[in-house]
């Protein structure tokens, strides 16, 4: 059976964010703090990191328990479109968390050299991240229609 490309995506990010939100950039001294826990970057990378694992973790198990459903004819109507929405709301979520950690993460390194060109390069980095966005939100408005939208029922009853 073949996945969707989502749980494909949402495993990455999840793999991803986990990285980081283990790994401290320019280490830490021998007290175990980070070297540069007083900059307001850093409290950047660390934040949106946590945030990025967070929601991966749970697009990743939003997506999995939609795998894992029985649909019947009921989930059709609800569980499952709202489990997708959700599922895609905590993807893009985590994705743009994903890139603003990655962007604290890399001031760091950049330090003094090169920050005039820093903003073009961090651009051309999200880029792709925006067009996945693109792609993604005719699904996802479709999602909102029909959830919100009353469908009418069907002249038969399937039981």
């Amino acid at each position: 059976m073949r996945l969707p490309m989502e749980y494909y995506q949402t495993a990455l990010v999840a793999t991803v964010a986990f990285t980081t939100s283990t790994t401290v950039p320019e280490g830490v001294k021998e007290t175990g703090t980070p070297f540069l826990e007083s900059h307001p970057a850093f409290d950047i990378f660390a934040a949106s990191s946590l945030v990025a694992l967070g929601f991966s973790v749970t697009s990743l198990i939003l997506f999995l328990s939609i795998l894992t459903s029985q649909y019947q004819q009921n989930d059709f109507r609800g569980d499952l479109p709202k489990k997708l929405l959700f599922g895609l709301t905590s993807l893009f979520v985590s994705l743009a968390s994903m890139l603003i950690s990655f962007c604290g993460g890399h001031f760091f390194v950049l330090k003094d050299k090169l920050k005039s060109n820093a903003l073009p390069v961090y651009a051309i980095t999200c880029l792709p991240v925006v067009l996945f966005a693109i792609a993604q939100f005719p699904l996802y408005f479709d999602l909102l229609r029909a959830i919100y939208k009353k469908v009418p029922r069907p002249s038969y009853n399937v039981d």
